[in-house]
């Protein structure tokens, strides 16, 4: 055993496991490929060694961090030519992380800190891209002709300090590349995830609810244009230019800001900044005691309305205030809800369902708080995390009355409640009837897009639905769980007759997630009806692992098409793949 200096890469498959269910004996042969004729060539090259293998990644130990940093570049650069003319659900894409620091050699292996921080910041890496530390940018900076992007400090997980990421941007590698969105027809806006300044971790939650109080505000207003909270906050903890945020988002403004919050003090910061120049146009700070919250959101959302439009009709801003409960305790469960619901895994679930449940406890005429109760039942029944599917379907629809029944105006009770009407009471017409009403509540909410989108298909209507849908991924373009919105577009294009079309959709939404069962359903239909029974097989495999109780004869229930030829069109696809009765 001896410690040494070492540069270490770690480079990792992003959803390897996925690609192994679909396509086991192809995925591992084009792993192997890929291995053999670039990555081992192109690390002997610059005088690395692999040291281990992990099924479906590698790591790398270099004597110097620029042979590691320059062999990272040329490693994705040549996946990228690789990938070029290969079609999606083939595509092997590669995480690369890269570190430096002392490292404890046994026989071929290595350990340490060294070691753990690579894999960290491989993990932390977009598909197709690379993340280094500063340590590695400090030692390479005017050595490489590579240029290296601030991502700021982040917590990597069971690394006890935070570290400063980088990621670097090099000819060939387009990670995650996002395309340029155009403006839309009226003023549109970005709000950003507000900064914690509480010194206090466990506040992060706060400061997240403050920043989406103010979007829900604003996104009343109808000649706004406004960006969803899930795609304005996946620029969270990363030093991104405000004038790229622009481009990406495809807005005109960007609102940042920060919260202190301290025993019963709250100071809200903000300030608006017009994207296509980099100039701040407003700036101010509000503070109040923590039961003027509600007020102190007001104030920021009104004082950015005025930055923007000082002519805009006062009464449209007065019907934007809002005051959601009387109740700061259930206020704050609520905003604890929101902080994991987003999270889309069954533990988040489950938390985000007690702080909700909790929350109506201490108000029972929380509209909101009642409606993401609903919500958290319609993300169970999708994720195939439902134990008892008539309980469930019970407790769902209470909420959504409830819902429903107290926030006559508010349309996120609206929209989530006719969505757990919709899909899990499997009443649609119920449902669209609740949504169609948040939709003119608010003409901004992307999850009412999305849902209206997904009522249309089941009631029948394809190409609303795609349209609907499509709404929903401008307003939310970078959306993590962009993963609904391409199932739903998949199920339209099916129904529609185009099942190549829905193919593709499905594949891209099973990408996003593979652990989310709706997809595999259009993709065994789709398959089945193009004539490819072997990868209709492999789906419906996969399917029934995620939905183990799953039959033709509860198809209906799992789907609620109301339209009888489409419930028979997708039953009888299912049945010649393989589902039981």
């Amino acid at each position: 055993m001896e410690r040494r200096l070492a540069a270490i890469l770690v480079a990792d498959v992003v959803g390897y496991s996925g690609m192994m269910e679909r396509d086991e004996a192809g995925t591992f042969e084009r792993l192997r490929a890929h291995r053999r004729e670039l990555a081992e060539p192109v690390v002997a090259s610059h005088r690395g060694r692999i040291f281990k293998l992990t099924g479906d990644g590698y790591l790398v130990e270099f004597g110097s961090v620029v042979d590691a940093v320059e062999c990272a570049a040329a490693i994705q650069t040549g996946m990228a030519q690789r990938n070029r003319d290969i079609p999606d659900g083939k595509r092997i894409d590669l995480r690369i992380g890269v570190h430096v620091g002392d490292v404890i050699v046994e026989g071929e292996d290595c350990h340490g800190d060294a070691v753990n921080v690579a894999a960290r910041l491989q993990e932390a890496a977009e598909a197709g891209g690379i993340c280094v530390s500063r340590t590695v940018v400090d030692q390479v900076r005017q050595k490489v002709a590579l240029v290296f992007e601030s991502r700021g400090e982040e917590r990597l997980k069971n690394i006890a300090e935070p570290i400063s990421i980088y990621r670097i941007r090099v000819d060939g590698i387009q990670p995650e590349q996002r395309p340029i969105l155009a403006l839309p027809d009226r003023p549109s806006i970005a709000v950003l995830s507000f900064q914690n300044m509480s010194g206090d971790p466990e506040q992060e939650y706060f400061a997240d609810g403050t920043a989406e109080e103010i979007i829900t505000a604003l996104s009343h207003l109808r000649w706004l244009f406004v960006i969803a909270r899930n795609s304005s906050f996946t620029y969270k903890g990363r030093a991104v230019d405000v004038k790229q945020i622009g481009r990406e988002l495809g807005v005109r403004y960007v609102l940042e800001g920060s919260v202190r919050k301290a025993g019963n003090k709250v100071r809200v910061t903000g300030q608006l900044i017009d994207a296509a120049t980099g100039a701040h146009l407003w700036a101010d700070r509000f503070d109040g005691a923590l039961e003027d919250v509600f007020d102190l959101q007001d104030r920021v959302t009104a004082s950015v309305v005025n930055a923007i439009a000082p002519k805009m009709e006062q009464a449209e801003l007065e019907r934007s205030k809002h005051k959601p409960t009387e109740s700061l305790d259930a206020y704050d469960y609520y905003l604890r809800g929101i902080a994991v619901a987003h999270r889309w895994t069954r533990e988040a679930n489950a938390e985000a369902l007690a702080h909700f449940c909790h929350a109506v406890e201490l108000d029972p005429n929380f509209a909101a708080a009642w409606g993401l109760a609903a919500r958290c039942y319609s993300q169970r029944k999708a994720c195939g995390w439902s134990t008892d599917g008539a309980r469930e379907a019970t407790e769902a629809e209470r909420a959504a009355r409830r819902a429903a029944e107290l926030g006559q105006d508010d349309a996120m009770a609206l929209c989530t409640a006719g969505m757990a009407m919709s899909y899990v009471v499997c009443n649609p017409a119920h449902g669209r009837v609740l949504i169609d009403r948040a939709l003119q509540l608010n003409p901004n909410l992307a999850w009412a897009w999305l849902f209206s989108g997904w009522t249309s298909i089941w009631l029948g209507d394809p190409e609303t639905g795609i349209e609907h849908v499509a709404r929903a991924m401008r307003l939310s373009p970078h959306d993590p769980q962009m993963v609904a919105m391409q199932g739903a577009t998949a199920y339209a294009h099916f129904f529609a007759g185009r099942n190549a079309e829905a193919s593709k959709w499905a594949e891209m939404s099973i990408q996003s997630n593979p652990n989310l069962a709706l997809p595999f359903g259009v993709l065994v239909a789709a398959r089945t009806l193009m004539g490819q029974p072997l990868q209709a097989a492999q789906a419906l495999a996969r399917l029934r692992s995620l939905e183990p109780e799953l039959r033709l004869s509860n198809l209906g229930v799992w789907m609620p098409l109301q339209r009888l030829e489409h419930l028979d069109l997708f039953v009888d696809a299912i049945r010649k793949a393989g589902l039981p009765e």
